[in-house]
């Protein structure tokens, strides 16, 4: 039976997933490349610190990684990825308030 845990080793897979799908993989690849750019009108920093509040709240242990390694490279502070993790954290906190209330509607029109 197959562990099922975060490894690095998986990302040396990406490869089968362009032999597999390479129209697909390499259009996801360029898009993956142009939403990480330089130039914009986003900073890499703050770049970087959305992408680990995305990271954390669709919880893709693989970009949590990536992104925070950058974010350091950037100049993030400690101080600034925890505060991201707060913001991700209340986000996904509102958003599970905001689906109670959905969940009540549902259930009172049932």
């Amino acid at each position: 039976m197959a562990d099922h845990y975060h490894s690095p080793e998986d990302l040396k897979l990406l490869g089968e997933l362009k032999k597999l799908a390479p129209d697909e993989f390499t259009k996801f690849a360029a898009f993956d490349a142009a939403i990480g750019r330089e130039g914009g009108h986003i900073d890499p920093l703050n770049r970087e610190l959305i992408a680990i509040g995305v990271a954390l709240t669709t919880q893709c242990p693989y970009c949590l990684e990536v992104h925070t390694k950058k974010a350091k490279a950037a100049g993030a502070t400690r101080e600034q990825i925890v505060e991201a993790g707060m913001v991700a954290a209340g986000l996904r906190a509102g958003a599970a308030v905001t689906h109670t209330a959905m969940a009540l509607r549902l259930f009172d029109e049932a």
